[in-house]
Order: structure tokens, then C-alpha cells, then sequence
């Protein structure tokens, strides 16, 4: 079974790009809180596309186990209970 925890991206592979890091004025102000929100943005929508992935994930492995097990007590047959 492949273990999929490898294929997420740490955050500190994520480019870091900031506008002004001291900003002199209104415009650079601006424009540094808006490619910081960008970049927030961008990150929890990675965040997120990575949850979901895992939920789908996990929704397939337990139908497969749900299938297994089914499977298993067809093979077992029906038990007498005892009384």
C-alpha cells in the first residue's frame, strides 16, 4: 500500500514574494497586504485541495474495506446462532 503522506507539499516550498518589505506609503501598503492576502489565499486553497484529496482518499479505502469484508462473510457462510 502506497503511503501518499510523501506527496504533500511542506509550506517552506511555497515561493515567498513580498512586495515592500517596509512600505513608504499608501500604494505600497496596499499593494504589500494585497499579495500577502494572495499569498494566504493561495496557500489555504493548496491547504484545502489536500484535505479534500485525503477525504477522497479515505472514502475509497473504506469502500474497499467494506467490499472485503462483505466478501469474507460470503466466504464464511451463514453461522448458526446458538441459543
Amino acid at each position: 500500500m502506497a503511503d501518499s503522506r510523501n506527496d504533500i507539499r511542506d509550506d517552506a516550498d511555497l515561493p515567498v514574494v513580498v512586495a515592500t518589505p517596509d512600505p513608504k506609503n499608501v500604494q505600497e501598503l496596499t499593494q504589500y497586504v494585497t499579495v500577502l492576502l494572495q499569498q494566504m489565499q493561495e496557500r489555504f486553497q493548496t491547504m484545502s485541495d489536500q484535505i479534500i484529496a485525503r477525504i477522497d482518499e479515505m472514502g475509497t479505502r473504506i469502500d474497499d474495506l467494506e467490499r472485503n469484508i462483505s466478501d469474507l462473510m460470503t466466504q464464511a457462510g451463514p453461522e448458526e446462532t446458538e441459543k
